[in-house]
């Protein structure tokens, strides 16, 4: 397992996340437990990016609670029908948010948070059971590239963690 990151620093985001997907493939390659390869994911996201924010809520309990993360301290519980998390969830589709403030009932957890993107982590049978949620101080920060980097490296953590994660 690799320890150490690999990037063009200064460089566009689609080259960076042609860059992170294999080496976050590599890290989790191999390790069962779910939480060690959620925290190391958040992380490598969060070294590569700079990020205000990057974590996993994870459905538990009736609603989606807070997992591995990288950032300030974040909201510990969300509704399924509340928030930009929710919103993912429900929908099971990605969410960018260009101005948190103007999506209609936003949890602020931060009130340095100004954009938002969420993509929704799917089980073998096609069901939601988390999403990866991405905030940033800046607004309008997210584009289609990050979704789709982002999409990319989804796939790369259900694949990973799918066999051990138990709602």
């Amino acid at each position: 397992m690799a320890e150490t990151l690999a990037f063009s620093r200064g460089a566009d985001r689609k080259t960076i996340y042609e860059e992170m997907a294999p080496q976050i493939e590599a890290l989790l390659a191999g390790e069962t437990d779910v939480t060690a390869n959620l925290a190391n994911a958040a992380a490598a996201l969060k070294e590569a990016f700079g990020f205000f924010w990057v974590g996993f809520y994870l459905k538990k309990e009736g609603q989606l609670v807070l997992g591995p993360f990288q950032g300030p301290v974040a909201c510990t519980r969300i509704d399924f029908d509340k928030g930009v998390c929710g919103h993912c969830y429900t929908t099971k589709q990605t969410v960018i948010v260009p101005n948190v403030d103007e999506f209609p009932g936003h949890i602020a957890c931060s009130s340095a948070s100004k954009s938002e993107i969420v993509l929704p982590l799917f089980d073998a049978t096609g069901e939601v059971f988390g999403v990866l949620d991405v905030d940033s101080d800046r607004l309008d920060d997210f584009s289609e590239t990050d979704a789709e980097g982002l999409g990319r490296i989804v796939k790369i953590i259900e694949a990973a963690v799918r066999a051990n994660y138990v709602s």
